[in-house]
């Protein structure tokens, strides 16, 4: 069977290992700007916005981010092989075509969508934004697609998955670039994929990773305390969230014509505010008495919990092996999602959670045959802490032992927040690192200290500042008793440690 292609004006592309050529005049036809004379027949075969990856035919774009101006290295870039360059700035290269936008991360996601042929216009696609809770929605979404046998990919903070073929998105918690980001869509297009569920963080949103992706459907898990060092306020923070939903419609229309709605928690402090902005039709999920959907009958059990998913129309049980009662929420918004967003018959999902397996790094048991009961979670939110002990405080009789720390060069009023809150629901905290980037590890754990003292908590009594993660697990696992619990926070499946500017193997 051939394989699918795409095609750009006289040329076809076949995208099972995408290798293009296409010419920059195509590119550049959605985007407003004229094309300089001296780039009227130049061919592009990639697109890159780090210096240190452009390879020869490449089309380079200067983004000016918080640190560092791509313009600075446009030298490199062109060293590098790049044919023509991307910019915000008034530049003039000598016989090398540059192209001056307003806004070069919107020009990024343009470019980058117009040079794979827009693959988002031939799925449908969903879109899972939030604080909390966003990696297990979109897993749940895909899990259960995938399980009432449909043909759908998935874009996560911890790996794209297309087929059988899994791709690690960074050793970091972020929306990959948009260039990564059109690249997937792109092979899920080749691969006869129909579906696609994207997790759209806050900075991917605003840095407009996922600009370019036509979505079809927005789903919102929760927005608390997080991200306020980037985005400045809870408002700024909450209108980055929002941009997912008011994009739903921009969307062009699609030859397949998927349904368009809006997920949204109607339990959360996001409620209202979404509302207010979506413009398409608003299906609700949660245990207010006035949401669309609920959970009712809730049973938390030693190996996971059960439920009756409720609606006006039908009530049916469900019974997963996520831990938490949190994660009901979770669940609700998976389900409303496919349910209601996508028309399926929810008897088709019920057997989906029989084979939901638990995510790495989140509430993750490692079971090697000790008497105390371990587990690694992702939770480093206030809100993520909170919900994390509250279901460690229900799994044993014994104490709960928490071991996290809290982000340099991140949202700095979090780091007294969650000691705060494991001074007042775990027995013993471990405070400890969490990439400290540049900034002191030392004054981040005097932040953090200052906080459990404030919540009465005692110094080498019931929480120790143990700078070494790893000095930090040892310590907690010494001190486990049989019917304990060790708890470790804030890193879950990631497998990097940032110390200064390196990222180094953890």
């Amino acid at each position: 069977m051939r394989r699918p292609a795409v095609y750009y004006g006289r040329l076809y592309y076949y995208m099972k290992k995408p290798k293009f050529q296409v010419p920059l005049e195509k590119l550049i036809q959605e985007i407003p700007v004229s094309l300089p004379s001296v780039g009227s027949n130049v061919i592009v075969s990639g697109i890159a916005s780090d210096s240190r990856k452009v390879k020869p035919g490449d089309l380079f774009v200067a983004l000016t981010g918080t640190i560092e101006d791509g313009h600075q290295f446009i030298g490199d870039a062109v060293q590098s092989g790049a044919v023509a360059v991307v910019g915000s700035r008034s530049i003039s290269l000598p016989n090398l075509p540059y192209i001056q936008v307003s806004d070069s991360r919107w020009a990024l996601a343009h470019l980058s969508a117009a040079f794979y042929g827009y693959p988002a216009r031939h799925l449908t696609v969903i879109g899972v934004t939030g604080t909390d809770g966003k990696t297990t929605t979109t897993n749940l979404i895909y899990h259960l697609l995938k399980t009432a046998g449909f043909r759908v990919g998935m874009i996560s903070t911890v790996n794209a998955v297309i087929g059988n073929e899994k791709i690690d998105t960074g050793f970091h918690v972020t929306t990959p670039e948009a260039p990564d980001v059109q690249r997937y869509l792109a092979q899920m297009v080749a691969a006869g994929l129909s579906h696609v569920v994207l997790e759209a963080t806050s900075h991917g949103l605003s840095q407009q990773r996922v600009e370019a992706c036509e979505f079809d459907i927005g789903v919102v898990t929760n927005i608390t305390h997080e991200h306020l060092d980037y985005h400045g306020d809870y408002e700024a923070y909450r209108t980055a969230k929002g941009r997912l939903f008011t994009s739903l419609v921009e969307t062009h229309t699609k030859s397949h014509s998927p349904p368009r709605a809006a997920i949204l928690n109607r339990d959360d402090i996001s409620y209202d505010f979404l509302s207010t902005i979506t413009a398409v039709p608003k299906i609700s999920y949660g245990h207010h008495p006035d949401a669309d959907f609920r959970a009712v009958e809730v049973t938390p059990e030693a190996e996971g919990i059960s439920f009756v998913f409720s609606s006006r129309d039908f009530h049916m049980p469900i019974k997963t092996r996520l831990l938490g009662e949190y994660n009901i929420s979770n669940c609700l918004a998976a389900m409303t999602t496919i349910v209601a967003g996508l028309g399926v018959a929810p008897g088709i999902l019920q057997d989906g959670f029989d084979t939901f397996e638990p995510i790495p790094g989140r509430m993750e048991r490692i079971d090697m045959g000790q008497r105390f009961m371990a587990v690694v979670d992702f939770a480093h939110t206030p809100n993520a802490l909170r919900c994390v002990l509250d279901t460690a405080r229900n799994m044993v009789s014994g104490r709960v032992i928490a071991v996290f720390g809290s982000a340099g060069l991140r949202d700095r009023a979090k780091r007294r927040m969650m000691a705060e809150i494991s001074a007042e629901l775990a027995d013993i905290s471990l405070l400890t690192a969490e990439d400290p980037r540049t900034e002191s590890l030392e004054d981040i754990l005097s932040e953090m200290a200052e906080g459990a003292r404030s919540r009465g908590g005692q110094e080498e009594e019931t929480f120790w500042r143990i700078a070494d993660r790893g000095n930090a697990i040892r310590f907690g696992v010494e001190l486990a008793r049989p019917d304990d619990i060790v708890i470790i926070c804030g890193k879950g499946h990631e497998q990097s440690m940032c110390f200064g500017t390196t990222e180094y193997p953890w």
